[in-house]
């Protein structure tokens, strides 16, 4: 169901949402993006939350008496589409991106956006590279990889620092910032990994990964990458015999993990943001998703959010200019669905991003 309706969209049919809203609309002033993947889970949350964002502002009257269009695309995680999307928003007269879903397309992206003079906040991008560059238009709502990784490695070293660790990620710029952070921390901390490995993403067979993890008897996995490798990983490992605790990042608090995992996930450690649900100020927005038959987990309440900061930084600077808008952004507290929010000098939030979350019985949920 989630990837039939991002093909449907992908392929240019307007869809409409339980809000009302449908993925472009002739009748909207002003465009923004929205840029996820479209076999990802997360991207199908990003847009449910950019289009809900969107039906709220228009309702309250759009901005500056404007309606929006929201404009759906996918950058399929692969860089060079990035570029490639990047430059349709641009030419299509985007004046905001809430994107991209995967940190090599935003940052690939964001070198357009930069020339253009586009404002780019993403949802769920978490590697430091986006916004150690030092550019002046890239902003996001999520925590960054390297606050991921040294809250994983202290774990590490706290719990399993007599055991054997292996630590493994998938190559993609994600993954592998999320592995090398969590694993310098751990070395900083006097703990060396028994194995550090790669794989290749999107394959079906990690018999190799698995005959490693099995001849060095590891005790723990700690896994930078995405949900179907992680599941497949320990479906494979469940069929060696063999049983390890698994630890990784954002990319697997997502109802794909278990559905590929399945019980071999149970007890599955993940680090991920405060739930936004539980958030007080996100009360009316969660109760109208469900009203609608959505349950807004993951990014969903991340991609409402990036559209809400930017709708109030546009306000507040009485401007769509992006110099007058950054000003903003760099001086003010956001309140969204998230909490409230203050960006320092590079972009990131300040506030805290990241706790720990634990798989059991199909449902993640706080340690």
């Amino acid at each position: 169901m989630i990837y039939l309706k991002l093909k449907k969209l992908f392929a240019g049919t307007l869809i409409a949402t339980a809000f009302g809203l449908a993925a472009s609309s002739a009748q909207a002033d002003l465009k923004i993006g929205a840029v996820v993947f479209a076999n990802d889970p997360m991207g199908e949350e990003i847009v449910q939350g950019t289009e809900k964002a969107v039906a709220d502002i228009n309702a309250s009257g759009g901005i500056r008496g404007e309606k929006l269009t929201l404009m759906v695309d996918d950058a399929a995680c692969d860089p060079k589409k990035a570029v490639t999307v990047a430059e349709s928003m641009a030419s299509k007269g985007a004046v905001f991106v809430a994107g991209h879903l995967c940190s090599g397309s935003s940052i690939a992206a964001s070198e357009v956006y930069k020339r253009e003079g586009i404002l780019q906040i993403s949802p769920a991008s978490t590697s430091p590279i986006l916004t150690d560059r030092g550019f002046d238009n890239v902003y996001r709502v999520c925590g960054r990889d390297d606050q991921q990784g040294a809250l994983a490695g202290n774990y590490l070293a706290d719990n399993f620092g007599d055991k054997k660790i292996a630590v493994v990620h998938d190559k993609r710029v994600y993954s592998r910032g999320l592995a090398d952070a969590t694993k310098a921390q751990l070395n900083r901390r006097g703990v060396n990994e028994t194995l550090y490995d790669t794989i290749d993403p999107h394959q079906t067979d990690y018999s190799a990964l698995v005959a490693k993890l099995k001849q060095m008897k590891i005790d723990v996995l700690y896994y930078g990458g995405h949900a179907p490798e992680a599941g497949l990983i320990l479906q494979q490992l469940h069929a060696q015999g063999k049983s390890i605790q698994l630890i990784s990042g954002d990319a697997l608090a997502g109802e794909e993990f278990w559905t590929v995992a399945g019980s071999t996930g149970e007890g599955t450690l993940v680090t991920f943001g405060p739930d936004p649900r539980k958030n007080p100020a996100a009360a009316d927005v969660v109760e109208s998703f469900r009203n609608a038959g959505y349950e807004p987990e993951g990014y969903t309440l991340y991609g409402y959010a990036a559209i809400q900061v930017w709708a109030q930084a546009a306000r507040k600077a009485s401007s769509l200019a992006i110099d007058d808008i950054t000003a903003v952004l760099n001086n003010n507290i956001f309140k969204t669905v998230l909490g409230d929010l203050t960006f320092n000098s590079k972009g990131d939030i300040e506030q805290s991003a990241y706790i720990w979350y634990e798989w059991s019985n199909g449902k993640l949920t706080e340690k």
